[in-house]
């Protein structure tokens, strides 16, 4: 049974508070909200798409089980970034000194932090029309290392602060760089 969507009284923008409690009551949307206030709903994923997504969010955590260097988040994971957006990356990894510096009444919301790392992996193909000025946005707001995955180009954009978006195949080996240190996924044999 699908229980109706619940909005609190509206004036044109949700606080944080609001805006996570809508979240919280209604599980089973998949929503983000912009800089502007601007709320985005999100249909669910396709099945071969959530298979991919659970593979990148256990290759980084087995690296991160090994390196104990971390958290990492899977797609329900979000957080508040500098500019107000609340995001939540398909796959997001923060550093312990900075999870660690989160007050803990903020750890069970959407922590106002951005990640150092995170991965959005394309599930269609008008992705590829939005997705890079959200790779930008993340940049913007602090992430260290991006990768944006295209499934049908069979292609990873690697995004760096202050760098030209890198095109490698799926053929290459990924590295995690200084932000991961000794991460390195071929995504050929895992996607």
């Amino acid at each position: 049974m699908r229980l109706p969507i619940k909005l609190p009284a509206y004036d044109g923008c949700f606080t944080d508070d609001e805006f996570f409690e809508f979240c919280r009551q209604n599980p089973e949307l998949r929503v983000e909200r912009d800089e502007d206030g601007q709320i985005y709903f999100q249909m669910p994923t396709g099945t071969k798409t959530s298979i991919r997504n659970a593979d990148l969010v256990v290759e980084i955590g087995i690296w991160n089980r090994l390196a104990k260097r971390g958290k990492v988040t899977d797609s329900n994971g979000g957080f508040t970034l500098p500019d107000t957006s609340v995001r939540a990356p398909d796959v997001a990894w923060i550093s312990n000194e900075r999870w660690d510096s989160v007050p803990e009444e903020d750890k069970d919301k959407f922590s106002r932090i951005c990640p150092d790392f995170v991965i959005e992996l394309m599930s269609d193909r008008d992705e590829k029309y939005w997705l890079p000025v959200k790779m930008e946005k993340y940049l913007k707001n602090g992430v260290r290392l991006a990768w944006l995955i295209d499934p049908f180009q069979q292609q990873t954009t690697i995004y760096r602060p202050d760098e030209e978006p890198e095109i490698r195949s799926f053929t290459e080996t990924l590295s995690g760089e200084s932000v991961l240190p000794g991460l390195e996924v071929n995504l050929s044999t895992l996607l």
